[in-house]
């Protein structure tokens, strides 16, 4: 029988192609822990190092067939996770610049009307959009961003597993982010 963990990082890769799923397990044992720890040094935020982690090995799983890696799956991976990485942190710096814009027009009178009638508007339609999640969804999402609970709380409350609570935050983002991408846009260049 063969034993994965004594197969190089090229033979795993070769198996992964294929769909074997203990040659992915394998990798992900490998490599999970080290590029979990070189997100973590970049974004400070132990919830977004491993989402970023977990979306890597999801892509690798997704695209196995078709995924061509030049050199060496190690170089591969780290690659990956930075780019990752550096997408939230752009996308950090986008929330903070249309804070920072809100902020001087919310400090204007004609600002601060407007913002809690389009605040309460927008409110009422999140809610609604949220309201419409799956019911387990539903719950994990509102401890997790109504209550702030972490997802080792909502975990031990809800009896499910952190990686099925980070799954159903995932889930739940991705819809709205679908449902509310061209209102965000919109927010964001005219509002």
């Amino acid at each position: 029988m063969i034993s994965y963990g004594d197969l190089p990082d090229s033979e795993l890769t070769e198996r992964l192609h294929s769909g074997d799923d203990r040659a992915f397990a394998e990798l992900y044992e490998r490599f999970f822990g080290v590029l979990y720890k070189h997100a973590l040094n970049r974004l400070r935020d132990e919830d977004q190092a491993k989402d970023v982690v977990q979306e890597l090995f999801e892509d690798l799983w997704n695209k196995k067939a078709t995924l061509l890696i030049q050199n060496n799956l190690s170089n591969y991976l780290y690659t990956a996770v930075r780019n990752k990485v550096l997408k939230v942190i752009a996308h950090q710096h986008v929330v903070a610049a249309y804070a920072a814009k809100q902020s001087v027009y919310l400090q204007s009178e004609e600002g601060l009307t407007d913002h809690r009638v389009r605040e309460r508007q927008l409110a009422a339609i999140i809610e609604k959009e949220v309201q419409s999640l799956p019911p387990k969804m539903k719950a994990v999402f509102e401890l997790s961003r109504k209550h702030h609970y972490t997802y080792k709380e909502i975990a031990e409350q809800m009896d499910i597993t952190e990686q099925s609570v980070r799954s159903h935050v995932k889930n739940a983002l991705k819809i709205l982010k679908i449902k509310f991408g061209l209102i965000f846009y919109f927010l964001m260049f005219f509002g």
